[in-house]
């Protein structure tokens, strides 16, 4: 606990409930240490950031009692409380076409993404749309995304207005896309770096946002375009990048095909400069494990997005050799194409896409997954993803007993690894009591 006792006149929250954070990956063999549990536990929240996390009694016996009697009380008992949860691959422009017949990746694309995005040519769609996801993450306990707009840049600004009059801790960008796509969703390689210059100068590091590079995937940018999109990363070290790889053998064999100079489709990003920290590629299922460890040693990350995966045909992504070749990995709901927004129903099916692979994924190691591991997967951990002195105090609140199945099953339940694996497969957005932002809720019906 920190020696520093903060005075009353600053914001101060105090929060109740069973307390779970990581520190690190748990791995396979869920290593204990990497995570802490108060079962009776207290989050002291000052200005936004945390304070001190711990034993509810020790809490609060170390709040001096003029700052005890100014702090706004949350009382979560009895109730789970994580870091907020982190989607790490999300189109909000494709809200509108969850649920559609799927085919695979690329009949989805033309018949369903093309003419949803082309309707963000008018601003207020985007602005209607970009409010009703945000609101729809929070109220599934999502507090931060990486978001892929339209190549429009007003849907950036609308995405960002929308993050923004919430506080939220956000990434988006413009998409980039100058062939092999419809005339109305096309931009060039000089406009799409202005738009994209523009945008960074207007969003980029105000209040809690940051610009993502956005070329939508290999085959819809040329050699120019991704050139372009090498040279802004280049040259912004504080940059995101975002993109897809490897989700569908036909997606693979027509970029061999329009790439006919390069080693593979990873080899493409790389040519160009677009592999590196602070990079995220959606999918990453059809990888070999030179490409894997590539990956990892450049400091790139995978977004993990099993309910589109599976949806759409595409494969199982491989959870556990993905992260034993020292591979960054976030979750992932991947809207439109997955199926929803919530990430507890995502872990259920990341569960079954390592079973899959004789790999199966832990429910301690799952909520790493949702929490910390996406914060890394994004370079966001430094300012979320645990409860550590000084993050920002994003949280969620869920209830083991939301549904009488899961308070059946809790019933029957031994340890806290039996609940938490439960809670991962047999939860979804009922769960989500309160989410709060800054220590501030912002959805939700709980006290």
């Amino acid at each position: 606990m920190t020696q520093h006792q903060p005075t009353p006149a600053q914001a101060h929250v105090l929060v109740r409930g069973q307390i779970l954070h990581y520190l690190a990956d748990p791995g396979p063999g869920d290593d204990p240490s990497a995570w802490e549990f108060f079962d009776d536990g207290a989050l002291w929240i000052v200005d936004g950031r945390i304070h001190a996390a711990g034993p509810w009694s020790a809490i609060n016996a170390n709040m001096p009692p003029d700052v005890r009697r100014a702090a706004v009380f949350h009382d979560h008992r009895d109730r789970l409380v994580l870091p907020g949860l982190v989607d790490t691959h999300i189109h909000y422009p494709q809200a509108g076409v969850i649920g559609s017949f799927g085919r695979q990746l690329l009949d989805w694309l033309n018949d369903y993404t093309f003419p949803a995005e082309a309707r963000f040519a008018t601003y207020s769609v985007a602005e209607r749309t970009a409010e009703f996801v945000v609101e729809r993450l929070l109220a599934h306990g999502t507090t931060t995304a990486s978001v892929f707009a339209t190549v429009h840049a007003h849907s950036v600004d609308a995405f960002f207005e929308a993050a923004a009059a919430r506080k939220l801790r956000m990434l988006c960008g413009k998409v980039l896309m100058d062939r092999n796509c419809p005339d109305n969703l096309r931009d060039d390689a000089v406009s799409g770096r202005a738009d994209s210059q523009a945008l960074i100068e207007r969003w980029h590091g105000r209040e809690r946002l940051r610009y993502t590079l956005t070329p939508r995937f290999a085959p819809t940018s040329t050699p120019e375009q991704l050139q372009a999109v090498g040279e802004l990363f280049a040259a912004r070290p504080d940059l995101h990048l975002q993109t897809h790889l490897a989700e569908n053998p036909a997606e693979i064999a027509w970029v061999r095909e329009l790439f006919p100079e390069r080693s593979s489709y990873l080899d493409v990003y790389a040519h160009y400069g677009l592999l590196g920290p602070r990079s995220i590629y959606g999918h990453c299922i059809h990888l070999s494990p030179a490409e894997r460890r590539e990956m990892a040693a450049a400091g790139a990350a995978a977004a993990f997005c099993p309910t589109s995966n599976f949806f759409l045909g595409s494969g199982a992504f491989d959870y556990a050799a993905s992260t034993a070749a020292g591979l960054r990995v976030g979750l992932a709901t991947d809207v439109g194409g997955g199926t929803g927004f919530s990430l507890i129903r995502t872990l259920g099916q990341a569960y079954e896409a390592s079973q899959i692979h004789a790999a199966p994924l832990s429910g301690m190691r799952g909520w790493y997954l949702a929490t910390l591991g996406g914060a890394r997967a994004l370079y966001l951990d430094e300012h979320i993803g645990s409860f550590q002195p000084g993050r920002e105090a994003d949280f969620v609140v869920l209830d083991w007993a939301a549904t009488p199945e899961l308070a059946w099953r809790m019933d029957n339940t031994r340890t806290l690894a039996e609940r938490l694996f439960a809670l991962m497969i047999l939860g979804d957005e009922r769960c989500v009591r309160a989410t709060h932002v800054l220590g501030e809720k912002v959805a939700g019906t709980s006290a």
